[in-house]
């Protein structure tokens, strides 16, 4: 069968440890491949859940919105012919290789709003992926829906300052600033907009400011380190070319914690190509990450090999998820060296029509050692690993490191409630010896070395959020809980 398909992504939604393959299109439907092993894959589509009939689909983004280990994804709806465009759907993954339609009672706006894409992310660092919206047409606002964290989400465009009007393209986003907060690039038939994030759920345009505006009629973005220097420079593909006054498609360099360049020797400068989609990847695993650009008009695929010859160190992260999605996606890692931290999420289908490497690569400059790296995984375990080794791939599994959250099969501590809103009770048969609570970013907001009253300790003094209860025992063995603060 021959019909037009638009984004493709790579994804075991069902966590059996091979790659599914799904399909999306806006004239004959989407499609869900299982990968079956032996390089078969089945089209199981008409047992899955999803609709079998045409929904406009452009984009689509997985992101285990509920964390209950399972990747869901959500639909971006856009016909660009007839105007007829379905609304945007969130459908979550069963876990046993169906998916439900959840849009309504989860918040999701109803109306047609010609959708290019969307990416899951957790823009305020509270473990709950929140998702955003890139639409077409200056009378599409874009949206973000902020994850309420029981399942439903509030849609905080105007609040947020992320309500573009523009023809928004992608949703490219990144820790260009490495505040550990992240950042979103959105393309645009027009000047581009980088909104960077406040910490207080509110974002600013600085593309202008940044120097990072691209006045072309642009569509795919990526952050990357292309250079391995600790800091996110950026690519953009426009299809415009021919015209003098504005650049094609362009790398951005970063040059300080707010300001970009573009260089005059990163070899794009003769690229006339109509480029609209790009990702990166590290296709000889040199640790320099390249650039993969689909063009228009029959022109041939381009795959830009990063030739960087400042040699750098880097180091390179695959996650493989126990307690979470087999993926990892949705974890947040965070590195230091030389005390320069860096922070990154994964993600899979963010940026128009694309998908990037699952491997996650961190640029060191000169540095020869890793001070520490760490996960939190979307299931509350927290992995911490120190004095790591330089230019290197690290397959981490969940749960692997010295330090990790166990919320599940531990039984030498058990807390209550959870989520708490008051007081947590600590019910353990070890002898315990100090008390500390950490913030979504591991720093120690309270500690203790008496034992309350009853193991009965006061969250109300916290605001809402995620937490880390650490318990230490008397043989120095310690227990790590993700607290969930209303």
């Amino acid at each position: 069968m021959n019909y037009q398909t638009k984004q493709i992504n790579w994804v075991d939604f069902d966590n059996d440890g091979d790659k599914d393959l799904f399909i999306t299109s806006n004239t004959d439907g989407n499609r869900l491949f299982e990968n079956t092993g032996n390089l078969t894959l089945t089209d199981i589509t008409s047992t899955s859940g999803f609709p079998l009939t045409n929904i406009f689909t452009n984009g689509a983004s997985w992101g285990d919105y509920d964390n209950d280990g399972f990747l869901d994804v959500f639909f971006c709806s856009k016909d660009a012919t007839t105007q007829t465009t379905t609304p945007n759907f969130l459908y979550k993954n069963n876990g046993d290789g169906t998916f439900t339609d959840v849009s309504i009672p989860a918040g999701i706006d109803t109306d047609k709003h010609q959708t290019f894409c969307s990416v899951f992310l957790d823009i305020n660092n509270d473990g709950w992926l929140d998702i955003y919206t890139s639409n077409d047409k200056g009378y599409n606002i874009n949206q973000l829906y902020k994850n309420n964290g029981d399942g439903t989400f509030t849609e905080i465009g105007a609040s947020s300052g992320t309500d573009l009007g523009i023809n928004a393209m992608t949703t490219t986003v990144g820790d260009y600033n490495n505040d550990g907060l992240v950042d979103i690039y959105v393309t645009n038939g027009g000047n581009t907009v980088l909104l960077v994030n406040n910490g207080n759920e509110t974002f600013s345009d600085q593309a202008e400011l940044s120097g990072c505006e691209h006045g072309g009629f642009t569509w795919g973005a990526v952050f990357l380190d292309a250079d391995n220097d600790t800091d996110l420079d950026l690519y953009v593909s426009s299809s415009l070319y021919n015209i003098p006054s504005i650049n094609t498609s362009v790398m951005f360099e970063r040059l300080d914690y707010n300001s970009f360049q573009i260089p005059t020797n990163t070899g794009f400068q003769n690229d006339e190509n109509k480029s609209y989609c790009n990702a990166i990847g590290d296709f000889n695993n040199d640790g320099l990450a390249d650039i993969i650009v689909t063009n228009a008009d029959n022109q041939n695929v381009d795959l830009w090999q990063n030739l960087n010859a400042d040699n750098n160190n880097w180091l390179k992260i695959k996650l493989e998820g126990t307690l979470s999605n087999r993926d990892g996606v949705g974890s947040r890692i965070e590195l230091s060296a030389n005390n320069t931290p860096q922070f990154k999420q994964t993600h899979n289908g963010e940026g128009y029509m694309t998908q990037n490497s699952s491997s996650i690569i961190f640029g060191l400059s000169n540095v020869n050692i890793v001070d520490y790296l760490k996960i939190d995984w979307p299931s509350g375990t927290q992995d911490i690993f120190y004095n790591l080794d330089i230019d290197q791939t690290l397959n981490i599994v969940e749960g692997s490191s010295t330090l990790s959250v166990d919320e599940f099969t531990n039984s030498d501590l058990n807390i209550f409630p959870n989520p708490v809103k008051d007081v947590l009770f600590v019910n353990t048969s070890k002898e315990i010896i100090n008390y500390s609570i950490l913030n979504i970013l591991s720093q120690s907001i309270y500690e203790t070395n008496i034992t309350p009253p009853n193991n009965a300790i006061d969250f109300s003094q916290f605001k809402s959020g995620v937490y880390f209860l650490v318990t230490t025992f008397n043989d120095q063995s310690q227990i790590i809980k993700k607290i969930i603060k209303d």
